[in-house]
């Protein structure tokens, strides 16, 4: 039997689409705090406002095996701090297009680990659609998409890094949220992520202060790409399988193309918006094809039900 649940391709979409509007937030911060800085303190508003949950989020955790023990301590420590920090060193350690190029593979380590820790299976007509959305966001991504040059060791090794924990967050989440509760994922999330911020920021030497005259834009990146797209991202894993979870998170480049050029003043190139049509239509076909049809593209083995004593999502 496959998951249990309508199809959420579309809100792991329309969650992805909210972390494109990440730009408006973030490139003002950038010019006034280093990045260790600013994911220090995206996480530390988030934990806040998500204090009251703290309790029960952590007794989930303690109600875990450690399976998914591990699976928490690598999504809030590796996913959610450390990725972002390894991406953002990319860029400072070589060419702006190197660390592009390579997160583009993230639905394919996605894609393989689904298969090897969460037993999906996926079925051929999955790539009729993977294949022209990663095409589509490759051209999206670069003016020139035949003229990329990957050339320096350091910063690929640091996106490859990147994108792996970024798709391992795909697939453990997906495992997590067929057990927590969403608030429960996304409490767990943060408040493991905080330490992990803390000590990037202290490894490299950002200061902890930021100035009053940045924190609303610090609260904006905190609540609307961060905490809301989250919370909504784990609400949609519940039901959507992580192979196609993946290629729903290609919404991403297409809202920030939309940013780009609406927002901040930027163009597109002929085939960026040739590619920008391909990743909106494969993404919106493929939530039509899963919605609309029973033999699904990606199916997951169903979920056995732990005895009500190890329940995860109890009350407190």
């Amino acid at each position: 039997m496959a998951e249990t649940g309508r199809d959420r391709t579309w809100l792991v979409a329309l969650a992805t689409a909210m972390w494109g509007t990440d730009a408006l937030w973030r490139m003002p911060l950038a010019t006034t705090l280093p990045a260790g800085s600013v994911v220090f303190w995206e996480h530390l508003i988030i934990v806040l406002l998500l204090s009251p949950f703290l309790v029960r989020a952590w007794r989930a955790f303690a109600a875990c095996d450690l399976r998914e023990r591990m699976a928490v301590l690598v999504i809030g420590g590796g996913s959610s701090a450390l990725a972002t920090a390894l991406f953002t060193a990319a860029f400072q350690a070589g060419d702006p297009v190197t660390p592009l190029v390579l997160q583009k593979l993230q639905p394919i380590f996605a894609a393989l680990a689904s298969l090897v820790l969460l037993g999906e299976r996926i079925r051929g007509r999955y790539f009729a659609f993977a294949v022209p959305a990663l095409i589509g966001a490759w051209m999206l991504a670069f003016p020139e998409p035949l003229d990329i040059r990957v050339s320096q060791v350091k910063p690929a090794l640091l996106a490859v890094g990147a994108a792996v924990l970024w798709a391992a967050g795909t697939v453990l989440g997906r495992m997590l949220s067929r057990r927590m509760s969403t608030m429960e994922v996304t409490t767990l999330r943060f408040s493991v992520g905080l330490p992990t911020a803390a000590v990037i920021l202290l490894a490299k030497g950002d200061p902890i202060t930021v100035g009053w005259g940045n924190l609303p834009g610090l609260l904006l990146l905190a609540l609307i790409p961060g905490l809301i797209a989250l919370s909504l991202y784990y609400l949609g894993l519940q039901t959507t399988p992580a192979a196609r979870a993946t290629l729903a998170e290609l919404s991403f480049p297409a809202t920030a193309a939309i940013i780009g050029v609406g927002v901040l003043g930027e163009d597109l190139t002929a085939t960026q918006w040739i590619g920008f049509l391909l990743v909106v239509a494969m993404v919106a076909g493929m939530s039509w094809h899963e919605r609309t049809t029973r033999s699904k593209m990606v199916t997951a083995p169903p979920v056995s039900p732990r005895p009500a004593e190890h329940t995860i999502t109890r009350s407190l």
